[in-house]
């Protein structure tokens, strides 16, 4: 079953161009991963420092085998001189499981 995955970030004041190239680069990266199927990014209409990425996989697996790829490891290790918070992330199934 299709999942989506949440990640949160919280932007340091004034590295929201460098965030952008990871971005752009961790999208790259998992477009070429086995279940992938989308991703978009949204920025806070309050605080455009808040970004969430909304990236959409075939199987939680799929996710789960990214999630452990040396690869993300290595653009996630990136991101954390950047982040005023730890990154966030949450998993939910399309449809209700009733």
């Amino acid at each position: 079953m299709a999942v989506k995955v949440l990640i949160k970030r919280k932007i340091k004041d004034g590295k929201l161009n460098d965030a952008s190239k990871l971005l752009i680069k961790a999208r790259y990266n998992a477009m070429g991963q086995q279940g992938y199927i989308s991703s978009e990014t949204l920025s806070g209409c309050d605080d455009s420092n808040h970004v969430l990425v909304i990236s959409m996989w075939q199987r939680k697996e799929d996710w789960d085998q990214w999630e452990k790829d040396d690869l993300r490891k290595e653009n996630e290790a990136a991101f954390e001189p950047l982040l005023d918070e730890p990154t966030e992330y949450e998993i939910y199934q399309l449809g209700l499981q009733l």
